[in-house]
């Protein structure tokens, strides 16, 4: 991935909420980014599996960082997750975002998260608005 600006990263690293849950910023370049994240017994349901706002989470951390990366502001639109998969405690799952499409101010992201070994347990798309453009 092409890097960003040091300033920007830092921005997209600041985010308290990711910090809260664990999520870490693994990579970031103009309009992808990738997001980490260990599950641990507090991220879990009743069912002892990752909660599912949890993985939504990570992948919505990874759609931030990649629609932000070339501008100020971007807005979440809409956005929508399929789960196939769940993982166990001690797994570290990985959010890969990329642009899929921009236009004038709009912009289309795919989300894959995946396991440790590679496998997609979830997909993720989103849709932002760019108010600066």
């Amino acid at each position: 991935m092409t890097e960003v600006s040091d300033d920007r990263r830092e921005t997209i690293e600041s985010d308290p909420f990711c910090e809260k849950l664990g999520i870490e910023l693994a990579a970031l370049g103009p309009g992808n980014a990738r997001t980490e994240l260990t599950v641990t017994d507090d991220l879990l349901n009743f069912h002892g599996t990752p909660h599912g706002g949890v993985v939504y989470s990570l992948a919505d951390a990874a759609f931030a960082a990649a629609s932000n990366s070339e501008c100020d502001t971007a807005l979440a639109m809409e956005t929508n997750i399929s789960y196939f998969e769940a993982v166990e405690v001690g797994e570290t799952l990985t959010a890969d975002a990329d642009r899929l499409h921009r236009r004038g101010r709009t912009a289309s992201y795919r989300v894959a998260v995946t396991d440790e070994s590679g496998d997609e347990i979830a997909t993720f798309r989103g849709r932002v608005y760019h108010p600066d453009e």
